[in-house]
């Protein structure tokens, strides 16, 4: 018993507090930590979506933009706000640690949103209020008064650069891969953890978006202001249950070691017998809490790297299980890849779904729905697909497939894509119907309202929440499971990484289809008169891109395998120090 209670309870990860002291699985960690950070993330994004879901409806009203020029800042800021989780990825996992890391980060983030409440509060920093139905007729915002919002923003954007790699990380954190029942937690904690996201989402969505249309931006950027406030307080509060992993020392380093001697050993020969390779004894990573990898037949020109020529150069000399980790990370790249077109898709939700909705009828009895609520249902929908997919859909196909997650991450993120397809499409048929009506009512030239229900608008957002719990929860989990240990927090920053890049691939192709459009005397798709535009034609467009998309992802992942589970693995290590297995291939597992 007291083998059980003493050495047996600690944990067999590598993680420690922040005095750097080995941690108890009974006194630290598990869903005790995670309440804390399931918690933060809540408040936290209600801060963020109170700010990006209404920012195109303020952008066009308050600083008098047009349709193109106020989507591509909403998405260049978006796009911004989750590329530089890989800047605050590298800096966790190099230098600082993730808990530091996001402690210093989560102050930059609540200083740009106190400034983005002053540069709307302030009357100065906007320019005078504008009745016409053309932005472009309308006084546009100062140099001065562009550069103080925008420069919160984006002074928001690094902040979250810290933050949102880093508290997801630190959650699963948590849990002890080595330990059944914990490493069982964590097949759940994602999903969950994407239930928090939405519900704070859902919040901004709905109340946080409507002080903003009828009470005013000052108290609707107060609050998510200080909602964060909140969150980071509730986060620092769980400091005593936390467990840490200590920096391992740059990925983007390594990586380049193994590139770079693989490259200066292009001629040399690899040995037919992986045990010739160069390898660091097992004691290595016993004593820190990590298993070794062997060698794999994939992505064969990096063995190059640890074969021995009789220098000890770490430029020149990498051991198997640095390569193998180079390999996880550059084998999810043509998965990544494929996940930029749905991420452009995503990006239409606070952009021109809202746009839309502007023009539409948006009573409901006395009631005006305020266009950036719609996305509440996006929010809605994806909380009862998770809840559904989680107790239901992995249930019943777990009993056929034997799998613990029912269906593999790809085959999951794959039901995704597909949904994009039929989102696409759907979104044109209902852009079709919106602007024969506009004509039949002869408001196409003057840009008025139109007598639709904006509820025309529902099945776009509902599919969109359906798709993303299938499509963005397997994107999280899939980045973080398949990363190598070492480099957790640069494999979850991937799936950030998606939706940046699908966000500036938005801007690009807007203003592209927007410039080609227009050539030769044609009228355009995408105008500041959304009645005279054809969002049709531009939907219809995106749903033949996804098809396109889809075909690539099909061909990517028949040639994608599985790295090994790291419990099996550690097994196998264990076993080898007491002399009783020998080394084991470290076989990947199905292919999807």
């Amino acid at each position: 018993m007291g083998v059980e209670n003493g050495v047996n309870d600690y944990t067999q990860d590598g993680t420690v507090d922040l005095k750097g002291n080995p941690v108890r699985r009974s006194k630290r960690g598990g869903w005790t930590a995670c309440s804390f950070v399931v918690v933060y993330e809540v408040f936290e994004r209600m801060a963020y979506y109170g700010i990006s879901t209404n920012l195109v409806i303020y952008l066009t009203k308050k600083l008098h933009q047009g349709t193109v020029t106020s989507s591509n800042n909403v998405t260049n800021w978006v796009g911004t706000v989750w590329m530089t989780p890989v800047l605050g990825a590298y800096i966790a996992d190099a230098y600082l640690g993730r808990y530091l890391t996001f402690v210093i980060a989560s102050a930059i983030y609540l200083a740009g949103m106190s400034l983005l409440t002053v540069a709307v509060s302030v009357p100065g920093l906007k320019p005078p209020r504008c009745v016409e139905t053309d932005m472009a007729d309308c006084k546009k915002a100062s140099t001065l008064q562009l550069a103080v919002f925008f420069g919160a923003l984006y002074t928001l954007a690094v902040g979250t650069g810290g933050t949102k790699p880093n508290i997801s990380t630190i959650g699963a954190d948590q849990f002890d891969d080595f330990d059944p029942k914990e490493k069982g937690h964590k097949l759940s904690f994602f999903n969950w953890w994407m239930f928090s996201i939405f519900f704070g989402t859902l919040f901004a969505n709905t109340i946080l978006v409507y002080i903003q249309d009828n009470v005013g931006w000052t108290l609707g950027y107060g609050l998510p202001t200080a909602g964060l406030a909140i969150s980071i307080v509730i986060f620092l509060a769980g400091t005593p249950f936390y467990r840490h992993r200590v920096p391992s020392g740059s990925p983007f380093t390594r990586m380049a070691k193994v590139i770079i001697a693989a490259l200066r050993k292009w001629k040399t020969p690899v040995p037919t017998d992986p045990k010739e390779l160069y390898e660091l004894d097992l004691e290595e990573y016993a004593k820190k809490g990590k298993f070794r990898i062997d060698s794999t037949p994939t992505l064969r020109f990096l063995n190059k790297a640890c074969v021995k020529t009789g220098s000890k150069d770490p430029w020149m000399l990498c051991s198997v299980t640095q390569v193998e980790e180079t390999k996880q990370m550059l084998r999810m790249i043509p998965i990544l890849i494929a996940t930029f077109v749905p991420s452009t898709m995503i990006a239409q939700i606070n952009t021109l779904f809202v746009k839309q909705g502007t023009t539409l009828d948006r009573g409901i009895g006395s009631f005006n729905i305020p266009p950036a609520s719609l996305t509440g249902f996006v929010t809605i929908s994806m909380l009862v697909s998770v809840v559904l997919y989680d107790r239901f859909f992995v249930t019943i196909t777990r009993r056929l497939t034997k799998n613990p997650r029912g269906i593999t991450l790809l085959q999951r993120m794959g039901i995704g894509l597909v949904f994009h397809i039929f989102i696409m499409m759907v979104a044109s048929l209902v852009e079709r119907r919106r602007l024969s009506v506009a004509k039949d009512h002869g408001v196409v030239e003057s840009g008025g309202q139109v007598p639709l229900s904006i509820l025309i608008l529902l099945p776009q957002f509902i599919l969109m929440g359906t798709a993303d719990a299938f499509l963005e929860v397997a994107k999280i989990e899939f980045f973080y499971d398949q990363a190598p240990e070492s480099m957790k927090s640069l494999g979850t920053s991937y799936s950030m990484t998606s939706l940046g890049i699908g966000n500036f691939l938005s801007s690009f192709l807007l203003t592209t289809v927007s410039h080609i459009t227009k050539k030769h005397g044609h009228h355009g798709w995408i105008l500041n008169n959304l009645n005279a535009s054809h969002l049709d034609y531009y939907y219809a467009f995106f749903a033949i891109l996804n098809f396109l998309n889809f075909i690539f992802f099909i061909v990517v992942t028949k040639y994608y395998v599985y790295k090994a589970e790291v419990t099996d693995s550690m097994e196998v290590l264990e076993g080898q120090l007491r002399g009783l297995t020998p080394a084991v291939t470290n076989q990947e597992e199905s292919r999807t």
